[in-house]
């Protein structure tokens, strides 16, 4: 096949208004985080996938970081979709996603290394002609306004001034280093790349096809709809799964939503259910709390459901995959932020501004907590009465049901309920 894929017999196969432009085709299930990102997505991607036949990502680029734990080996995702570890999977990198060439590569190769989960790899992956490449002196920028902001954080038109006016006068770019070592990759990259839009054309209207898109960051760092100005520069909600793979909307089925049984967060910016305590320290370190791309530690606070009805309001979640419900095994009782109060009053909505956000009084309810060790649990009924209890809590106050109970790092871990 050509890059274009113009050839006649292709060509034939587009519908022109007939009975096949009605059919929908394929439907592709989305795996999305609910949260502030880390809640276990790679888990749920993983899981699923063992029975896809194609995995793809469709926007972020190496910021995002998935860990998958396979015969009690750990690999570490950034731009490769999590789901290329089943030999029997395509993976599809789209357009919406940014690629740091030299990143990929050498994220490949550090997973070849740790077992056989990414033998092949070369084979099964295909990248879209039209994602972006990103360079090392887009990272080193990158990283030059992340200082800025830490360093003048709620300044936001004084960082925004600087920014324009320095120009980054501290970034160094050793452009003919850069592009020899960017031509060695030409030559493996060229048999990865075809034209994203009739790849994708072509799996959801040929023979059924189980379709995995696999999302990266989560809802509230959407550079829409995330909590601004500390978001990343993709649409991370399901909007993004067809800009960023060049799919219609009809085509989207199945909206899983992640959600770790607390909440985290990395770096600054409102959390209002963080906290910033022993019960956050226990959090932090019970979860192992450290983010697989930055290595910063997480912050930790209890559950919000204000937070996650936010994110439905937009995603319209089918069903939710409830992770690290072990980290609570050791707290006599569990706290849930149900709502938000400004003056006394409660609010109805997720506030956009940040000022706001950072004045909100969280309501919470107190929930017992079960004291007990669940991460030998595999069905339902095999969990304490006060875990069953809270797994119900969250399915009745957000009114959408928990299909998925991770009880532990490992793919045996992840109790499903239907």
């Amino acid at each position: 096949m050509s890059e274009s894929g113009s050839t006649p017999a292709a060509a034939a196969t587009i519908p022109n208004g007939g009975a096949a432009s009605r059919h929908p085709g394929n439907k592709v299930a989305v795996v999305l985080g609910a949260q502030w990102g880390d809640e276990g997505k790679g888990k749920v991607v993983d899981l699923l996938a063992q029975d896809a036949d194609i995995v793809c990502r469709c926007q972020g680029g190496n910021n995002a970081g998935h860990t998958v734990v396979v015969d009690s080996v750990e690999y570490d995702f950034h731009l490769l979709p999590s789901g290329i570890i089943n030999p029997k999977v395509t993976a599809f990198i789209g357009n919406g996603v940014v690629i740091h060439l030299p990143g990929l590569f050498e994220e490949a190769e550090k997973n070849v290394k740790k077992g056989k989960g990414l033998e092949g790899w070369e084979k099964r992956l295909i990248i879209s002609d039209r994602a972006h490449i990103v360079f090392d002196f887009h990272q080193a920028a990158d990283g030059i306004q992340e200082q800025q902001r830490q360093e003048q954080a709620g300044k936001k038109f004084k960082v925004l001034a600087n920014q324009y006016k320095s120009v980054y006068p501290t970034l160094e770019i050793d452009i003919e280093g850069e592009l020899k070592r960017l031509k060695g990759y030409t030559e493996r990259l060229k048999p990865m790349v075809r034209d994203g839009v009739y790849f994708m054309y072509e799996a959801l209207h040929g023979p059924p096809k189980k379709i995995l898109v696999e999302g990266a960051n989560a809802a509230l760092l959407d550079i829409d709809f995330g909590t601004y100005p500390f978001v990343t520069s993709s649409n991370c909600t399901v909007g993004g799964v067809c800009t960023g793979l060049g799919m219609p909307p009809q085509n989207v089925g199945e909206v899983y939503g992640v959600v770790k049984a607390y909440t985290t967060r990395v770096g600054i910016g409102a959390f209002p259910t963080e906290q910033d305590n022993k019960i956050g320290e226990l959090l932090q370190t019970r979860g192992k709390e450290v983010g697989v791309t930055t290595g910063r530690k997480r912050r930790c606070g209890w559950l919000d459901l204000v937070l996650l009805r936010y994110a439905h309001m937009i995603n319209g979640f089918t069903a939710l995959a409830l992770t690290k419900l072990d980290i609570l095994d050791v707290f006599p009782e569990i706290k849930v932020g149900v709502a938000y109060r400004i003056n006394d009053k409660i609010i109805p909505h997720f506030p956009a501004n940040q000022e706001v956000l950072n004045k909100v009084e969280v309501q919470y309810e107190t929930l017992p907590g079960w004291n007990t060790d669940i991460s030998n649990a595999r069905t339902f009924d095999e969990l304490p009465v006060n875990a069953q209890n809270y797994v119900q809590f969250i399915e009745m106050e957000l009114g959408i049901p928990v299909k998925w109970i991770g009880v532990g790092k490992s793919r045996e871990s992840m109790i499903q309920l239907f």
